[in-house]
């Protein structure tokens, strides 16, 4: 009897995760969420772009000139810029995802008393948490990954919406002779394609359409699955472990 009463709290369970997960693939057109998520994969693209050129920069000049003193200031500042970056990433990861980043050690201790943009009694200390803590290097590593990441994002946006919008749009343009380029290749004598599937008749173009809607369901769950991933990798890179230095 214990089994049996188990096992059937087992089956609900698994019913219910099965349910949940179809009410949010059916539901992703239709949330405010899908499309702030749509927003975080499109940020990544200038934003990572950004970080990279910055740190590369950063990082050149002050190897480069670390036999002066102006290298060491550089590197600094390069590390600074950093942190706020990754505090920035822990602000997008919470208002447009809803995953709980935190930001760094350095900006969650930071007081303007410190004296970290002219040396000052607290200089000394502000730069060794800076470079001490955990988080510090983790925004590194995040910075770079975010490059990775814009370029993943720019792809999937950019395949995502064509295919979506080739499939949807053949009942417009399948028989308009002014449509030069189809979904994946050429038109030959005006006719619409689809990748190889050319669209010549009205009916074709319907199913199409309906290809779309699906593809459209499927496309945005993988592209709200993608922005999750990468907000939670910004807060398992930021999340807590910081203690005083």
């Amino acid at each position: 009897m214990t089994s049996g009463s188990a096992s059937s709290r087992s089956s609900g369970a698994s019913g219910t995760a099965l349910s949940w997960r179809t009410r949010r693939f059916l539901g992703a057109p239709f949330r405010a969420g899908t499309y702030r998520n749509l927003l975080y994969l499109a940020l990544a693209v200038p934003l990572g772009l950004v970080y990279f050129v910055v740190l590369a920069l950063g990082v050149t000049l002050g190897v480069g000139l670390l036999i002066t003193w102006v290298g060491l200031p550089i590197l600094l500042v390069t590390l600074a810029a950093a942190t706020a970056a990754a505090g920035l990433e822990a602000v997008l990861a919470r208002r447009l995802v809803g995953v709980d980043a935190s930001v760094p050690a350095f900006l969650r201790e930071f007081d303007a008393s410190d004296g970290l943009v002219l040396p000052g009694d607290g200089f000394l200390d502000a730069v060794t948490r800076l470079v001490t803590a955990r988080s510090t290097w983790t925004s590194v590593v995040l910075l770079l990954a975010k490059f990775g990441f814009g370029l993943l994002s720019f792809v999937a946006l950019a395949v995502g919406g064509a295919v979506t919008a080739g499939f949807l749009a053949a009942p417009f343009l399948y028989d308009d002779p002014n449509v030069l380029l189809g979904v994946g290749g050429l038109v030959v004598d005006g006719e619409y394609a689809v990748g190889p599937w050319v669209v010549d008749t009205f009916p074709e173009a319907l199913v199409a359409a309906a290809v779309g809607v699906a593809f459209l369901f499927v496309a945005l769950d993988l592209l709200n699955t993608l922005a999750r991933v990468h907000a939670r990798y910004t807060a398992a890179l930021l999340g807590g472990g910081d203690g005083p230095n």
